[in-house]
């Protein structure tokens, strides 16, 4: 990679949120669920894969300071209703054992003691919960009930893919529903917003300019349709595909970003 002026590699995960690329509609999103947990209340985050939903989960995390909230996360989803209990309760750091209701009530004390006992405002994201199945969103009723529903102790942000908002909006979710203080959805990227994301991620990798001509960003663009994550994946396959070429290229083309893709499945 070297040969297109990168100190590092290119078009990884592996790039900490603050260092994320700014877009209005994901930095508004961000701000919300921050108003959200801010006020102890839960929320929701919708998006198709590849368009952002994790870079906005890790940004939350991100703004919100540990000194006064503990955040955690799972992702297994598609679970019976105490397998998931068991996965939250290992997740917060608690003994994931007994029953169902001992599981809940084990849960919600944890969090009770972390704002009663250490002033730690505890934050649940359950990303992948388009895979929930309905009886265990029925958790997000019991474990944020506190005192007959007097007090607000635990946010729990839910997030993933457009499945998520029918299942929502399944018969007998109202009550879910009306728990959720914040429901956004993240878009994917225009074609204008696509180029842009193209220039940042390989500033970031150290590159003075994009090896990338018109027609490559153009094609990029027109394959991912403006997933992030497709477009990270197939960017670093036609550098990759490059670098390796007898061929030398500085700047790739559109049929790079076509010889590139017979190599990725997107």
């Amino acid at each position: 990679m070297e040969r297109f002026g990168f100190t590092s590699t290119p078009f990884t995960n592996e790039i900490g949120a603050a260092k994320r690329f700014k877009l209005d509609h994901i930095e508004t999103e961000v701000a919300a669920l921050k108003r959200a947990v801010e006020e102890r209340f839960s929320a929701a985050l919708v998006a198709p894969s590849g368009a952002g939903k994790t870079v906005v989960l890790r940004s939350l995390t991100d703004c919100l300071p540990a000194a006064r909230y503990r955040v955690h996360y799972v992702k297994v989803t598609a679970l019976s209703v105490r397998d998931l209990c068991r996965e939250i309760a290992m997740a917060v750091g608690t003994k994931p054992a007994g029953n169902y209701p001992s599981l809940v009530r084990a849960v919600q004390e944890h969090f009770d003691q972390s704002l009663g006992t250490d002033g730690v405002r505890p934050v649940l994201l359950i990303d992948e919960a388009h895979d929930l199945k309905l009886q265990s969103l029925g958790l997000l009723k019991l474990l944020t009930n506190y005192e007959m529903d007097s007090r607000r102790v635990v946010s729990i942000v839910l997030a993933g893919q457009p499945s998520l908002k029918n299942l929502l909006y399944r018969a007998g979710m109202e009550e879910i529903r009306r728990r959720l203080a914040h429901c956004g959805e993240v878009r994917l990227l225009s074609r204008e917003e696509t180029r842009g994301y193209i220039e940042h991620r390989v500033q970031l990798a150290g590159a003075r300019r994009a090896p990338f001509d018109p027609s490559a960003i153009e094609a990029l663009y027109e394959i991912s349709r403006g997933n992030m994550g497709a477009v990270d994946l197939l960017a670093f396959k036609a550098l990759e595909v490059a670098a390796h070429c007898s061929i030398r290229k500085e700047v790739l083309d559109s049929s790079d970003i076509t010889l590139a893709r017979k190599d990725v499945w997107i």
